[in-house]
């Protein structure tokens, strides 16, 4: 089974992937339109023949937008969307990336596809 993981934000979003028990920084997305992103992740999910895509939610306002992206991203594929916590997920994909001793500025490009890999993977861990 291929797994997408997505770790949503208003003008960028992470991407990371899973085909067994482990998750891999993938892409970031970086979109002016919404549906601009929602179009990049069909053509993915087609692509890549993905199974099943996971979402992170996190809380607050940033839960409720994730929310209705979910919902957008439902209505134009038969894929299955799940949603997963990813509380804290941005804070522990920042600290492993500095103890695997990667640069700032690779860190920074890749911050959000890490950490949509850190919620796929603790995903990957709730089966």
């Amino acid at each position: 089974m291929k797994i997408l993981g997505v770790d949503f934000g208003e003008r960028k979003i992470g991407l990371a992937m899973a085909d067994s028990k482990i998750a891999e920084p993938f892409v970031v997305l970086r979109f002016k339109k919404e549906e601009e992103a929602i179009e990049k992740i069909l053509k993915l999910i087609e692509k890549e023949g993905i199974n099943l895509v996971v979402v992170g939610i996190s809380e607050g306002k940033s839960a409720q937008k994730t929310k209705v992206f979910i919902k957008k991203l439902q209505e134009k594929t038969k894929i299955e969307i799940k949603s997963h916590d990813e509380t804290l997920s941005t804070y522990e994909a920042q600290r492993l990336a500095i103890e695997a001793g990667l640069k700032r500025v690779k860190r920074k490009n890749l911050e959000d596809a890490f950490a949509a890999t850190v919620m796929l993977q603790d995903y990957l861990g709730t089966f």
